[in-house]
Formats: C-alpha cells, sequence, structure tokens
C-alpha cells in the first residue's frame, strides 16, 4: 500500500500519519514513512529510536550535490538532459532514521518548484525514489504538505490512494473537496477520509463529506492528550494517556488496508 496523508494545516496530518505507520509496524508490517513536508517534522511524532544524526535529519530535497550527482544535473535544472532513473536503492540506508515499532523514516521534504507537469532532478529523484520504495516496504506513508499544491508534483501521482484528514471545519470541508477533485484527476481513484478534533456539533462535516463522496473511515475525538504531548516534544503514542487514541488508529489502520485491499 501507499498512501497519502494530506489535508488543510492543522487538522492533524502528521499526527495522523505517524499513528497509521506506528499501527501498521505494530502489526507486523515492514513499514517506510516519508516526510515530504516543507517543515518536516514527522520525526517528533513517530519516535526515535536512539540517537538520529543530524546528517539524517537533512532533507533529500536539499542535498544539492546528491541530486546533481544521481540525476546528472542541479535540482532544479529545467531544460538540462538528467537521468530519468536516477539510483536511488541506497537512499533508504544511507539516511534512513529507525523509528519506534520497526517504522523506518526518510526526511524527503519539498521539492521547490511545483506546479502542473513539473518534472526536474528534483523530481525525477523523488518519483524514483517512491517507486523503489514501494518494492521494499508492504506499507509506504507519505506524509504530505498541508493544502493542495503538493497534487502537482510526481511524489502524490505515484500513491494508490490518499487519507484526507479533515477537522470540523468549513476551511478543512473545502480543501478536502479541492483535494478529492485533483485527486480523481491525478487517476487515484481511493480516496478516503477520516474526520479529527471531532467535537460535539461537528456532525454535519461527516455528512457533507460522505455526500461528496469522501467515505469517512473513523471519527477521531479532540483528545487533550495529543496537545500535550506535542507541547512537551513527545510522541503521544509512547505515553499511557495517549493509548485510547492508539487504539482507534489502530482501527483505521485496519480499517484502511480493508479498503485499499
Amino acid at each position: 500500500m501507499k498512501i497519502a496523508v494530506t489535508g488543510k494545516g492543522g487538522v492533524g496530518k502528521t499526527t495522523l500519519a505517524a499513528g497509521l505507520a506506528r499501527s501498521f509496524g505494530r502489526r507486523g508490517k515492514r513499514v517506510v514513512a516519508l516526510d515530504v513536508d516543507p517543515s518536516p517534522n514527522l520525526l517528533l511524532t513517530l519516535g526515535a529510536e536512539g540517537e538520529v544524526p543530524e546528517e539524517k535529519l537533512v532533507p533529500l530535497m536539499e542535498r544539492t550535490s546528491l541530486i546533481e550527482e544521481r540525476t546528472g544535473a542541479p535540482p532544479e535544472g529545467y531544460g538540462l538532459v538528467f537521468k530519468l532513473n536516477p539510483k536511488v536503492d541506497d537512499l533508504l540506508d544511507k539516511f534512513g532514521i529507525r523509528c519506534r515499532d520497526g517504522v523506518r523514516l526518510l526526511v524527503v521534504g519539498r521539492i521547490r518548484k511545483g506546479g502542473q507537469g513539473c518534472f526536474c532532478p528534483a523530481n525525477a529523484l523523488a518519483r524514483r525514489l517512491v517507486d523503489h520504495l514501494s518494492g521494499v516496504a508492504e506499507v509506504l506513508i507519505l506524509d504530505m504538505e498541508a493544502g493542495v499544491e503538493h497534487l502537482g508534483r510526481g511524489t502524490t501521482r505515484r500513491t494508490e490512494g490518499m487519507l484526507v484528514v479533515v477537522e470540523p471545519s468549513l476551511k478543512a470541508l473545502e480543501t478536502a473537496r479541492q483535494i478529492k477533485r485533483l485527486g480523481e484527476d491525478l487517476g487515484i481513484s481511493r480516496i478516503f477520509s477520516v474526520v479529527n478534533k471531532f467535537r460535539e456539533g461537528g456532525e454535519g462535516v461527516v455528512r457533507k463529506l460522505e455526500e461528496g463522496g469522501l467515505p469517512v473511515l473513523a471519527v477521531l475525538p479532540h483528545d487533550p492528550a495529543v496537545e500535550r504531548a506535542e507541547m512537551r516534544g513527545e510522541s503521544v503514542f509512547d505515553l499511557e494517556e495517549g493509548r485510547e487514541f492508539f487504539s482507534r488508529v489502530m482501527e483505521l489502520s485496519r480499517i484502511l488496508e480493508e479498503r485499499m485491499g
């Protein structure tokens, strides 16, 4: 499974991406998580196993010498000739971070220039990486940048499904609708939603998502334990007070696997 987790900023996208990765890992799957957000912080919620060298925290898309070495052109070498199938099979071993529940993380970062049809050396490397890791991992989770701009880049179009995280607000609902429309334009047929930070009175958002063709796989309540963990710089999935939230995300992983099958 290749799953892109996306949604409006602030809806809990990264928390859900980390929770799903760890849920699949705890269930015995080989899981690789890619942090494709321009401000990578997936590691904090995943939780590292041991010390992490600073070198591994540098996003791949900021490694200009690596991109040029592998593709034969600088990262934004538009109009230049470059390799369409650069070598990527060693990147997970070189730059991967071992996280809890057996998850391996690669900090990819944002491709600097997007837009429909964008194809540059950096994008070529990212596309090839996703394709390669699909053969390495049983589950590949991509924590995308917030909003819809990433849908014009090659990383998303390489996925088999999208999970749109929505909070009970009109802005989050509208972003979800845009993501669905653009995702379908890319040929992604499995697009689901999860309502996060649910509070009393948010039933209307659930109904509108279902009516708009975005099946709701789970409704997760607003949980203060998540906010407290973030404030302390800890992973909620490692805390006693986060056990109930983790169990709900674990159930979501089972439902998602069934729907993606």
